[in-house]
């Protein structure tokens, strides 16, 4: 998450979109393109996967084929990452500590066994 956060920030999305993510289903800073992608992300993540036939029809309507499969393959990659570095406990650097103490610790995100030894 403060990967993301960080990268998000970097990209240009703004702060106060960035802490609005927890309600992107109701706030006014997300066009439905965004929210449809936001609640695939969430079902492509999930275990077991919870893309419905009904969520990818929906996806369809705002992304073309190979902006999702972009979108997939970051789903997919953060994945992966976030599995390995939760496995091995890579300690996490200064910046992106930074970032999830500023954004995300209100939201329970806690620094855990990615502390520096």
């Amino acid at each position: 998450m403060a990967h993301n956060a960080g990268g998000s920030l970097r990209s240009g999305i703004e702060e106060k979109k960035l802490a609005a993510v927890w309600e992107f289903r109701t706030s006014p800073l997300f066009t439905d393109a965004e929210r449809i992608a936001l609640e695939y992300a969430i079902a492509a993540a999930s275990q077991p996967n919870e893309v419905t036939d009904e969520l990818f029809a929906e996806l369809l309507r705002h992304w073309t084929e190979g902006q999702i499969v972009e979108i997939t393959a970051l789903i997919s990659y953060f994945g992966f990452m976030n599995r390995w570095n939760d496995s091995m406990a890579t300690p996490l650097e200064a910046e992106p500590l930074e970032i999830a103490e500023k954004h995300l610790v209100n939201h329970g995100w806690k620094l855990g066994k990615h502390a520096r030894g």
